[in-house]
């Protein structure tokens, strides 16, 4: 595998993460998004799942989104007779968002985004002094 090979599977792996993190951000953004009829579902979570991808040229593989999905875990309800979605016997759907899950999602896509960055800076720094050398 040459350097440009490391590099853009650095930059794929960095791509994946931000997703991932976009998706965290977007849960924790609506943990609290009820239906506004009543009996209507709330925000459902959202999950994503990755793939691998082989580069047939190179050999080199690396990591894609393969989808952003629902999490279809039931919707735990809240006793608030007056709030707009409330059913007839005054109960809230609320979403199936965990605030610890997403810190603790958010934090591992962050650790792997660091990595990802590690890795190109270290290749980069490498290929630069191999040009000097050349000179």
């Amino acid at each position: 595998m040459d350097f440009t090979n490391t590099i853009g599977v650095s930059a794929d792996g960095m791509r994946a993460q931000a997703e991932r993190l976009r998706v965290s951000a977007e849960n924790l953004a609506n943990k609290d998004t009820t239906g506004s009829t009543p009996g209507a579902d709330p925000y459902r979570r959202k999950t994503i799942t990755f793939q691998t991808t082989l580069d047939q040229a190179t050999g080199a593989s690396s990591v894609k989104v393969k989808s952003i999905g629902q999490d279809h875990t039931p919707f735990e309800t809240r006793y608030d007779p007056s709030h707009p979605a409330a059913d007839t016997k005054g109960y809230v759907k609320v979403p199936n968002v965990n605030t610890m899950v997403e810190i603790m999602d958010t934090h591992d896509a962050q650790h792997s985004y660091e990595a990802n960055l590690n890795t190109m800076q270290i290749t980069r720094s490498m290929l630069t002094r191999t040009i000097n050398l050349m000179k």
